[in-house]
């Protein structure tokens, strides 16, 4: 008679997932984890893409600032009616940037929403000189680009913020306080007034009179805070909104220093620190 065949040894759990595996296997977990981590930080980073948006009211200057950081001088402008377009080099950075001025006219302003979803960053300009008398009109156009930076899908991630007190050089400085600080906080001060008007008119379903603009809605969201205090841009739920004070002179060649990183003679050196420093 043949002898029996042996019975399979069983092991158990225990025995197969001893406690160096174990280590192993969460070192390998953990090793994904990252990967997956990285991979879709690229991926929302390339969805971001490489444009920079000028944006804001006519004569702002957002086209006077495109001409001195893409040429080097300040060209003599007038309100554009079309978007203009052109590459940005930044050597220290070792990157390009595509920035797009696009017309703050009320009829065709709202053009920056077809470069939106290919935005790094908007660049909201203001005429610090002229905020004074038609804050109102500034307003309704920031809150255009707050209500669409906010309506944008969470996948899809929101471009930096920043809004440039433009024409600072215009305002006498004073002992306590530099043209460019002046400049951010008559800019800063007269936007959060007006928007809160436009916030507490939207809650109360009450139309704001539009100064300058047509067909303006008053109705759009984007204005919520974290607080329940008035409209604060530090509060502002759709992310951080940097500040920064420029001026530019026209017929002006911008010097360049060799680390081609600060500029001097034409006032946009916050601006393009700030460029330089966008991820």
């Amino acid at each position: 008679m043949d002898a029996p065949s042996p019975t399979p040894e069983v092991l158990s759990p225990a025995a197969v997932f001893t406690p160096q595996l174990q280590v192993v296997a969460a070192l390998v977990f953990a090793l994904v984890l990252v990967i997956i981590s990285v991979f879709l930080a690229r991926r929302k980073s390339t969805q971001r893409g490489d444009a920079v948006i000028l944006a804001g009211c006519s004569d702002a200057g957002k086209t006077a600032i495109l001409s001195t950081l893409v040429y080097k001088q300040t060209l003599p402008t007038h309100a554009s009616m079309q978007t203009n377009a052109a590459l940005m080099a930044l050597p220290q950075a070792h990157k390009t940037l595509r920035l797009i001025d696009v017309p703050g006219h009320p009829r065709i302003r709202d053009q920056f929403r077809e470069y939106l979803p290919h935005a790094k960053a908007v660049a909201f300009v203001v005429d610090s000189s002229t905020i004074s008398r038609n804050g109102a009109a500034v307003a309704e156009h920031l809150h255009m680009i707050l209500n669409a930076l906010t309506s944008l899908p969470p996948s899809r991630g929101t471009p930096s913020l920043t809004i440039v007190a433009h024409k600072c050089d215009l305002l006498k400085p004073t002992a306590s306080a530099t043209a460019e600080q002046l400049a951010i906080n008559r800019v800063r001060t007269i936007l959060e007034r007006e928007l809160e008007k436009r916030r507490a008119s939207h809650a109360t379903d009450v139309g704001v009179e539009s100064m300058g603009a047509e067909d303006s809605d008053s109705q759009l969201g984007g204005l919520e805070c974290t607080g329940k205090g008035e409209f604060k841009f530090a509060e502002w739920e759709g992310g951080e909104v940097g500040f920064i004070g420029t001026a530019v002179s026209v017929g002006k060649h911008a010097v360049v220093s060799a680390d081609e990183k600060h500029s001097e003679g034409d006032g946009l050196t916050p601006l393009r620190e700030w460029l330089e420093d966008l991820p």
